[in-house]
């Protein structure tokens, strides 16, 4: 099996077989070769390591992002991180913590996002 392969069976695994392909469409409507290195290094090589489960990735992965203002990239993980196990409580226990080491801006701008994330009918029109 190819890296490309391992990452969408992940991929498929973690949203299912319609979101998953949605999330490689979008990628691959801005630019195939991001898609194709995407799906293959972030989730054929990377996010498939037996090392770590998938929440704990997840949940690593939304204090990075966070800290780093990634928020197109915490939005994808906030939903990963829930089809992965993680609570709402555990998420946000991560962004606490990004608080302490990354300034509270930063864990306040995610706390938005997640807040958007888990409640659509609160965004504005």
């Amino acid at each position: 099996m190819t890296d490309y392969q391992a990452g969408i069976q992940l991929l498929r695994k973690m949203l299912g077989t319609d979101r998953a392909e949605a999330v490689v469409q979008k990628f691959r409507s801005l630019s195939p070769v991001f898609e194709q290195e995407a799906v293959s290094v972030v989730f054929g090589r990377t996010w498939s390591r037996e090392t770590m489960d998938l929440k704990t990735r997840s949940l690593c992965s939304i204090g990075i992002l966070a800290a780093l203002g990634r928020l197109n990239a915490l939005h994808i993980n906030f939903t990963l991180a829930m089809e992965n196990g993680a609570s709402l409580d555990e998420i946000v226990e991560v962004l606490l913590q990004t608080g302490i080491y990354a300034g509270y801006p930063a864990a306040l701008d995610a706390l938005v996002l997640l807040d958007e994330t888990v409640k659509p009918s609160n965004k504005k029109s």
